[in-house]
């Protein structure tokens, strides 16, 4: 059987500044299925990392190949819609008194208005089945502003999806939600990673790639991670292999007790880090 298609391939792409280097060179592929979480510090380089894959940046130094188009040599507006991107600084810019339904709606276009989407009736009743599928169908006639920020991330989860992306990145979506909010993402998340039945990829096949800090907020759909730190590559490969408390120590510094139940990682300091 051949292999899955690689969406994302690096080749000793680095990030840097006239003051720092923000990402050290970097040999990293993305393969088509995949899920992978890209963990590590403040300052570890994963947010320049993500702008990257979503082609809002260019390497310094390196290649970085997205959906078989290297940077560079593309239009990157071209790469955009199959390059769905939720974060804050999406969040940020979707209209508050919006209905969610018409916020995920937007989606397909990548719109950021609904005002500026024609009507139909065909894609407002998949935006609803998009929410329905993703556990928050109760959401779809509030507006944001009346939403949790743990219901706006399923939502703006959901918008992502609307456009059926090749790849789904995630930035820190968890960042500041509460353990009911988490869970509920968490579930989302690993939803929009299942199969949908249909044999097609769909808007809930889509590869992606997730950043950040906790291993708790790891899906269990997840099936690569990369660990960075100080703008570096510690470890990569499947999940099993690298969340591992060697690793995990290498990453952040301190040494860790990792626990795995359920498919779902924990992690703590163990109990007499302060003494070595």
């Amino acid at each position: 059987m051949a292999r899955p298609a690689a969406l994302v391939e690096l080749e000793g792409a680095s990030v840097r500044t006239p003051d720092a280097t923000l990402l050290a060179p970097l040999t990293w592929c993305v393969h088509e299925r995949e899920h992978w979480v890209v963990l590590g510090p403040n300052g570890a380089g994963k947010t320049t990392l993500l702008s990257l894959l979503a082609a809002r940046r260019h390497p310094s130094a390196g290649r970085v190949r997205l959906l078989g188009h290297e940077l560079g040599h593309v239009d990157v507006r071209s790469l955009w819609p199959e390059l769905a991107l939720v974060g804050h600084t999406v969040a940020d810019r979707v209209p508050p008194r919006a209905r969610a339904v018409d916020v995920v709606r937007t989606g397909a276009s990548g719109a950021l208005s609904p005002w500026w989407e024609r009507a139909d009736r065909d894609a407002e009743d998949g935006a609803r089945a998009l929410l329905d599928r993703l556990g928050c169908a109760d959401l779809a006639d509030r507006t944001l502003d009346t939403c949790s920020q743990g219901e706006r991330q399923r939502v703006l989860l959901a918008r992502a999806l609307a456009g059926r992306p090749r790849v789904l990145l995630l930035d820190e979506p968890a960042a500041g939600l509460d353990m009911p909010g988490r869970e509920a993402l968490l579930a989302a998340l690993e939803s929009a990673a299942g199969d949908d039945g249909t044999g097609d990829r769909g808007a809930l096949q889509a590869t992606s790639v997730l950043v950040t800090h906790h291993l708790e907020e790891v899906p269990t759909t997840t099936t690569h991670a990369l660990l960075l730190a100080h703008g570096r590559a510690v470890a990569a490969g499947p999940v099993d292999t690298v969340l591992t408390a060697r690793s995990l120590e290498q990453c952040f510094g301190l040494p860790v007790s990792v626990e795995r139940h359920d498919g779902r990682w924990f992690a703590r300091a163990a109990p007499d880090w302060r003494d070595r």
